[in-house]
């Protein structure tokens, strides 16, 4: 019945599954990646993608007749969510939009470093093609030393986030903890009695936020059959076929997840951890995951424009991966991380909440999971954390979404990208290398 429902829609089921950023192996797309075309060659804006009134049918990219997460559809994709996709609005304050000072320091283009899977040097410039970079900015103490915007990126454009959607659902709930809103160490059950026969029933709120539950439970992408494409598919918001019988929306898919495994033993990256953190928050304060977003963080952080989150048939908000937003906007969130909770010397975020995720988590489950670029890594309320010699930390998504943070350089880096591969092994051992050098620049400045 699935294997059945799924091919009617397999175009559609490939970009939603994409947006929840849970990829952990490209090798399922390596035939959507044409290896002849390089950052310039796949850039949209050249190729023409969706320009004319009405663009050639040869440019188009819609759905659900296309698969516009396809290489190079997706480096237009990425930056038209709403034009593709249901979404809801995570408000910002419309009156404390706060400017972001500018630094500009020289010489940034030419900082050098050696990836990890190569011992060919490259420079920062050269990186940014490297890895399909639509937009990146650098921030260090607070000003805006380096902004860079291509492909279809602009200074107004709201990027779909992916993953990082989950560091920012993650900090949602850590702030309701350190308000006393939310026990991080009930049962789920106690909290969503609909969850109670499901794995997630008896594992508590913090095995969801640090993603140690144990579920039985494929996110293998190359596996049609795979429980990621009922996911997807039971999420998408087009009309289902009058003889498909499964769950509808993200809250009904969840119930039906069995579990497989003690709770608490090992890291699992599962985007259904996620939207189950995004319903626990929503039943605590009643109130939808987007509008508690924008109380708590959006309209806290001086940002300049809303922020878009795709939602599923009955209009629930992806909170494992849904948001679009713009680079600037993604960087007041990586500010108020590096300054625990503070904008411009205002404590805009409970400390305690930001404190929690600097931490790290336990980095003896997380090596259990094998990401070969993060060999000392932990993951905690949904970021993730380095543990190298500047500790630092990030939010992360597919095809190169990252907000890095490192503290002891006092630099944020946000980067937007639309790399063919969704995997971040793919880009980490150009990109981390080149994070951790311009850091070392900075510090020398």
């Amino acid at each position: 019945m699935y294997k059945t429902v799924i091919e009617c829609v397999t175009r559609f089921v490939h970009m939603t599954a994409w947006v929840g950023g849970a990829l952990s192996t490209g090798a399922a797309w390596s035939n959507t990646f044409n290896a002849k075309l390089s950052d310039e060659q796949s850039d949209p804006t050249k190729l023409g993608l969706m320009v004319g009134f009405p663009p050639p049918i040869d440019k188009r990219v819609t759905q659900p007749d296309s698969n516009f997460f396809s290489f190079p559809n997706l480096r237009w994709s990425v930056c038209n969510m709403r034009a593709l996709l249901p979404t809801a609005r995570v408000d910002r304050h419309p009156f404390s939009a706060t400017p972001l000072p500018y630094k500009l320091v020289e010489g940034i283009d030419h900082v050098e470093f050696t990836p990890l899977n190569s011992q060919v040097r490259l420079n920062w410039r050269e990186s940014l093609a490297a890895n399909y970079t639509d937009g990146i900015l650098v921030l260090h103490k607070n000003k805006i030393v380096y902004e860079q915007y291509r492909g279809c990126l602009n200074e107004r454009t709201n990027h779909a986030a992916m993953s990082m959607t989950k560091s920012l659902t993650g900090l949602v709930a850590e702030i309701l903890v350190a308000r006393g809103e939310l026990d991080e160490h009930a049962r789920v059950d106690v909290l969503i009695p609909e969850l109670q026969s499901s794995a997630f029933g008896d594992t508590t709120v913090r095995q969801i936020m640090d993603m140690t539950s144990a579920l039985k439970y494929s996110e293998n992408y190359a596996d049609p059959n795979a429980d990621i494409w009922k996911y997807s598919y039971a999420a998408n918001p087009l009309p289902k076929p009058s003889e498909y019988k499964g769950p509808v929306g993200y809250f009904e898919y969840l119930q039906t997840v069995q579990k497989g495994g003690q709770h608490g033993q090992k890291f699992g990256y599962k985007t259904v951890n996620s939207d189950v953190l995004g319903w626990i928050v929503a039943r605590v304060t009643g109130k939808k995951f987007n509008h508690l977003l924008s109380e708590l963080v959006w309209s806290k952080l001086g940002m300049e424009y809303s922020a878009d989150i795709t939602v599923d048939g009955l209009g629930t908000p992806f909170a494992g991966g849904g948001l679009s937003a713009t680079l600037r906007d993604l960087a007041r969130v990586g500010i108020v991380m590096l300054n625990k909770g503070k904008i411009n010397g205002v404590q805009v975020i409970p400390a305690s909440a930001v404190l929690s995720i600097r931490q790290g988590g336990d980095k003896r489950v997380f090596s259990a999971a094998g990401f070969k670029t993060m060999p000392n890594g932990s993951y905690r309320s949904m970021w993730w954390h380095f543990h190298n010699e500047h500790e630092a930390f990030a939010a992360r998504g597919v095809h190169g979404q990252t907000i890095y943070i490192d503290p002891k350089a006092e630099m944020v880096i946000v980067r937007l990208s639309s790399h063919p591969v969704a995997a971040n092994s793919a880009i980490d051992p150009t990109s981390l290398p080149a994070y951790h050098a311009l850091a070392k620049f900075l510090i020398a400045q």
